[in-house]
């Protein structure tokens, strides 16, 4: 671990695959270059998840975690659909379900909950398909302000 940080949330190997994904589909720069300490540190919440039948994270940077309010452990057993309340649940579908037909959507915002039950909007979002440079996809990751 260091300084404090999890050692999955630097080590995990899906995590250039966050970066070089969001590059190859939108054309821009998550950060200014793939560093994993840089992508924990981000001022932008940075989480992703994987194709399982109810998708669950397995990454969220510190801003996430903070937004959540949750550490990295309970974060990343999170199922994604959780993350929005029972009556958004079925908006955040389909918009998955655009990402998934034409790549990411930008320019996204919603509202989301913390597992303290607080509301929090977020705003600026970009949510993209993780794709590898074979055109394997291997979840899908979201990235915004609030």
């Amino acid at each position: 671990m260091k300084e404090g940080i999890p050692e999955a949330a630097l080590q995990d190997p899906r995590l250039s695959l966050i970066f070089e994904s969001y590059h190859r589909l939108t054309g821009k720069t998550l950060i200014e270059r793939f560093d994993p300490l840089a992508m924990w540190n981000a001022d932008r919440a940075i989480v992703a998840h994987g194709l399982e039948a109810d998708p669950v994270f397995f990454y969220g940077n510190r801003m996430a975690l903070q937004c959540f309010a949750m550490d990295f452990d309970a974060f990343t057993r999170l199922p994604s659909r959780l993350s929005a309340e029972p009556l958004a649940q079925p908006l955040r579908a389909r918009l998955l379900e655009e990402v998934t037909r034409q790549g990411y959507v930008d320019n996204y915002s919603g509202v989301r909950i913390a597992r303290s039950g607080e509301r929090f909007t977020i705003s600026e979002g970009t949510v993209w398909n993780l794709v590898d440079a074979k055109g394997v996809c291997h979840g899908q990751a979201a990235t915004f302000v609030v």
